[in-house]
């Protein structure tokens, strides 16, 4: 089964923007460059840079909906990041400089809900992106899953909701849940398939304005009989991705 890469993301500040890409070098063994490089801690966190930890340390779009309207554009060279919502002044500051936390913060307060713990600090673990797996891994997605989802639940739905890595058209639904144990390779990179991706409540949000307005966990569950939606692959080989690349299971 083959099929042509048509979309790439990266998302620099975990559940804090999405940038889109026309190409990237994946280098075995790490996230996608630019990809979870950094994560919001909230004032309950244990996170400290030191190691990686679970994402209940994070704020994120599962308890935050707002956060799912945010874009991103990082500057490599620079380090800057921009941050885009359509109901906030866009946001450029450095992530690593102290000195720029607090316009930071300021400026994502508005939306969290009152009743979530406030976001603190921002970590980076060096050596890898702050994935939702242990593992540093990249999200490969199906567009024919979305097709089928946005079927059962009658209306269409932003393929940004699953905020995926790399996405193709296998033209059948959930084919790529056939690839566990499997090696692929996108264009000049190979990567192994680990697990599928269980989601949660921030697929309910939408990515242009950040409201919860399609129940994609029900929609699965009922469909489906289970909340996955994607596959976690880990690099296994480094190389170079464009869109347009092919996608072959090896």
């Amino acid at each position: 089964m083959t099929a042509e890469v048509t979309d790439i993301w990266r998302h620099p500040l975990k559940s804090h923007g999405r940038e889109a890409l026309d190409s990237v070098t994946m280098i075995a063994g790490q996230t996608m460059p630019g990809d979870r490089v950094w994560a919001v801690a909230h004032e309950t966190s244990t996170a400290d840079g030191s190691q990686w930890v679970p994402c209940q340390n994070f704020t994120r779009g599962s308890k935050a909906p707002g956060l799912m309207a945010i874009n991103a554009a990082l500057d490599d060279a620079s380090g800057q990041l921009t941050l885009r919502h359509p109901a906030q002044p866009d946001l450029t500051f450095d992530p690593e400089n102290p000195a720029d936390l607090q316009r930071f913060l300021d400026w994502g307060k508005p939306l969290l809900p009152e009743n979530r713990a406030a976001s603190s600090h921002i970590v980076r673990v060096p050596g890898r992106g702050m994935t939702d797996t242990d593992f540093p891994s990249v999200t490969l997605c199906n567009l024919a899953s979305h097709r089928a989802v946005e079927q059962a639940i009658g209306h269409s739905l932003s393929p940004l909701r699953w905020r995926g890595n790399i996405w193709f058209d296998l033209d059948e639904p959930w084919a790529e849940n056939t690839w566990l144990g499997r090696k692929v390779q996108i264009g000049a990179a190979v990567f192994a398939v680990r697990e599928r991706v269980v989601r949660c409540l921030a697929t309910t949000a939408n990515p242009e304005t950040g409201e919860r307005d399609a129940d994609t966990l029900k929609t699965l569950k009922d469909t489906w009989g289970h909340q996955d939606f994607s596959v976690y692959a880990e690099v296994v080989r480094s190389g170079e991705i464009r869109l347009g690349d092919a996608v072959k299971v090896l």
